[in-house]
Formats: structure tokens, sequence, C-alpha cells
């Protein structure tokens, strides 16, 4: 007789049902964080297949905590990444800065530490909505969507973002 806990999500039919189940919330929850679908698929696809490489040491009651935890890694590693090549990108943006004010160079450069710092001083959910309308682009109605609250929420957010972004650039004065 076969023992129903002896399943290992090592077995084709296992996995195929696991990924089934879980892939679309997986990949869900890596769009909202991220707000690329592109990104979102790729780290799905990557916590699947380290779940597939790993299934011997993952049993299969642990498998979901262990994709979003490969996920969540990964996304945190990804957003290092981004902030790595955004300082990079800032530090080599004006190749013809020669022929500006060495003055206005280096208030340029003082206030855009400044202004990352009073960004990195907003709450996670401010920056989000305030990062994901200003730099992106998108629409308040995008953003609800994406991060799955109301159209009113995302206005209070993003006022909110402005607001203690006012106050922190004019203490900086």
């Amino acid at each position: 007789m076969e023992n129903t806990n002896s399943k290992s999500i090592c077995e084709e039919l296992v996995f195929s049902g696991f990924f089934k189940a879980h892939v679309k919330s997986l990949r869900n929850y890596l769009y909202y964080k991220f707000g690329n679908e592109e990104k979102a698929n790729d780290i799905t696809q990557d916590a699947f297949i380290k779940l597939w490489e790993n299934c011997k040491k993952v049993p299969i009651e642990k498998a979901k905590s262990y994709i979003y935890t490969i996920a969540n890694n990964a996304s945190l590693n990804e957003i290092a990444h981004q902030k790595v090549v955004l300082r990079y990108a800032q530090g080599h943006s004006g190749n013809d800065r020669t022929n500006l004010n060495p003055e206005f160079i280096i208030e340029e450069d003082q206030f855009k530490q400044k202004l990352e710092k009073a960004i990195a001083k907003l709450t996670e959910a401010q920056r989000t909505a305030f990062l994901l309308h200003r730099i992106e682009g998108k629409k308040y109605s995008e953003i609800a969507i994406m991060l799955e609250i109301s159209v009113k929420a995302v206005e209070k957010r993003i006022h909110g973002a402005l607001v203690t972004l006012r106050q922190e650039i004019e203490q900086f004065r």
C-alpha cells in the first residue's frame, strides 16, 4: 500500500500540479512588487527552476514558502542592482557637463543626493506610489490596480509623499 505522505515535489505530476496552482499568484506578487511584468515573469520562472533543482531537499509542505522566499530574495537583489545602475547612470549622465559652471554642477549633485535621501525617508507605500507615478508615468488608476488599492488611496499616498518631500527639501535649503 502506497503512503500518500511519500509524495515528493520531484515527481513530475506533483511538480506540474504545484506549478499550475501557484505560478499565477507568485507572478502577481512579483508584478505588484516590481511593477514590471517581464521581471516578474523572469523571477517567477527562476524560483520554480530552483525548486525543481532542489526538489529532493524541499518537502512538499514547504515548497510554497520556498518559492516565495527564493522570489523575494531575487527581487531584493534586483532592486539593489537597480540602485547601483541608477547611481552609475546619474554619475555618468552628464558627459558634456564640462561647459557648465562648477558651482552649478556641485549644487546639482547635492540636490540629487538630498532628493534621494528625502525619497528614501518616505514610507514604502508612499515611495512606491510616487515613483510609479512620477518616474514610470503610471496613471493613478493603473497604480491602484497594481497595488490592489483604491484610486483615492493612491491619491492620498502621492499627496503624502509630495508633502513630505517638500518639507524635507525645505530643510536642506
